[in-house]
């Protein structure tokens, strides 16, 4: 199953949403009022991009197993969104064989193909500049999305993958005989491995704050980045102000696309970052695979509902029925998740919710139907109050925040009591949604829950073990999904396996941006 053509970024200070539907023209590059997160800086230019971004004096610095420092992100002059890409499949991927940052595989047949999507997926995209890692399977997958653009691609050796030393060119079953208790620990508890003296997640941290420096310099509002499966995690996580603990948490898979908006700050100084989708794939998100290296069996799968009726409107436009955009939205969801058998779903009580749940619920019941004997299955659907948060925003005094608006930046339109009073209902509704998946019995347990974009923004917030200052850190949009999986079972930590998903949509998603002449909409 492939997904593309949906454009993922654009130029200008403002980027624009278009659709047909007027009413549903939003500006998206508002600035997100959240704490600066403060970061290592970095006195490197982009002149020489080939050189180390270590020191002697970095070299004796002490690394710790979480992200501080004294000086934040450099500033944005303008709006800036960061598109990063991580290669296709290779040859090593294919093995099983750790790969590290040495330069031995390339990509496979299947690894072009990836490129290949993504390609397709990026082609109406207008880039000012692309940033490669060295590495011939990243380098080669650069090539083949940048296609035909003019501009020269940067390489740059701080975004080579993780250095792993001599676990290189190991399989896994070498790893566990040769290393055994290290192995271990580099599965379990990365962020404290150590091996040849080095401490490898921390050390990738410290040399993703770095490129970011060097990124976020440079005279440039799009950015294609690149690069692999551990640095990206840390290119994310470093500009969420995340630390290594995080590592192995936001899954990074083959040729997935990740999005950041860095928003000028008014006062100057770091800029405000918003994480606008994590990891599409060219394949189907909910496809059977790992999370983490690790088979997961327990999963919730986050659903923003269709549009509904009346969504220029100042009215609580969740409890009124979607529109007809709405209904396409919701039954493209339920064809996607056609490739899971979902145990139950529970939905916010407003309409547009309820009905994109019914939407979903009717099609798994008939998944098995192809038949003249067939037995429908049966799908539980359970209305949740604590995932309903319009009567808090009904309190606020601003009528754009009482309409559930999906404008980016909506967080610092919400008063600061009623924002701490969703991000508490929210937690009450995370640990009812984790009971619900706790409740399930079946080898494979899939819960979903439906409801507003910002109620799910709280989901993934507590699931991340955050705090209420991070709500504007997400971006989401009607009809997209986000999946979390639980490798560990459910009192293990969620592992994120993506964000904002909306390729399903086909033509019915709402295109990210693209660069349009004197506004025109397409």
């Amino acid at each position: 199953m492939l997904f593309a053509g949906v454009p993922l970024v654009g130029g200008g200070d403002q980027l624009l949403l278009h659709c047909r539907s007027p009413r549903l023209l939003f500006h998206t590059f508002k600035p997100i009022v959240i704490s600066p997160f403060i970061v290592r800086s970095s006195s490197s230019s982009i002149k020489e991009l080939d050189t180390s971004s270590s020191s002697e004096a970095e070299d004796d610095r002490k690394l710790s197993s979480t992200l501080s420092g004294s000086v934040s992100f450099p500033p944005v002059k303008v709006a800036k969104r960061v598109v990063l890409v991580r290669h296709g499949q290779s040859t090593w991927n294919a093995e099983g064989r750790i790969q590290g940052s040495s330069d031995f595989s390339i990509l496979t047949q299947k690894g072009e193909a990836q490129a290949e999507t993504s390609r397709q997926m990026l082609i109406d995209d207008s880039f000012d500049i692309c940033f490669s890692s060295p590495l011939r399977r990243s380098k080669r997958t650069a090539e083949v999305i940048w296609g035909s653009r003019q501009e020269e691609i940067l390489t740059d050796s701080d975004l080579r993958e993780i250095d792993l030393y001599s676990f290189q060119g190991l399989l896994k079953h070498e790893g566990i005989s040769k290393y055994g208790e290290a192995f271990a620990q580099w599965q379990k508890d990365a962020p404290n491995f150590n091996i040849d003296g080095h401490y490898p997640v921390r050390e990738l941290w410290e040399r993703a704050s770095n490129c970011w420096n060097k990124i976020l310099i440079h005279d440039s509002r799009s950015v294609l980045v690149v690069a692999h499966n551990a640095v990206n995690q840390a290119l994310v996580a470093t500009a969420m102000g995340l630390g290594t603990e995080y590592f192995r948490i936001l899954l990074q898979s083959n040729c997935g696309v990740s999005v950041l908006d860095f928003v000028p700050h008014p006062e100057g100084g770091s800029p405000y970052i918003c994480l606008n989708r994590l990891n599409q794939t060219p394949s189907s998100p909910i496809a059977s695979g790992s999370s983490a290296g690790r088979k997961a069996s327990n999963r919730i799968v986050l659903v923003c509902h269709g549009i509904p009726e009346g969504s220029d409107s100042e009215s609580d436009n969740s409890d009124m029925p979607m529109d007809m955009l709405g209904t396409i939205q919701s039954q493209k969801t339920a064809e996607l998740l056609l490739d899971l058998k979902v145990k139950s779903i529970v939905s916010s009580p407003r309409i547009a919710p309820t009905e994109t749940a019914n939407a979903i619920a009717r099609v798994q019941e008939a998944a098995d139907c192809l038949g003249a004997d067939c037995v429908p299955r049966y799908v539980e659907t359970k209305q949740m109050k604590e995932l309903d948060i319009q009567d808090i925003l009904n309190r606020s005094k601003k009528e754009s925040i009482k309409a559930l608006s999906l404008e980016s930046g909506w967080v610092k339109e919400i008063e600061e009591g009623l924002l701490r009073e969703i991000w508490e209902k929210s937690g009450i509704a995370w640990k009812s949604v984790l009971d619900e998946l706790c409740n399930e019995s079946e080898a494979e347990n899939v819960v979903v829950a439906v409801g507003d974009p910002i109620v799910n923004i709280g989901l993934l917030g507590h699931c991340l073990n955050l705090t209420n200052e991070w709500m504007g850190s997400f971006h989401l949009d009607a009809g997209s999904i986000s999946v979390i999986d639980f490798p560990d079972g459910t009192a293990g930590r969620g592992v994120v396996r993506c964000i904002n998903y909306t390729a399903h949509l086909g033509r019915w998603s709402i295109p990210i941006t693209r660069p349009t002449q004197d506004d025109e909409e397409f």
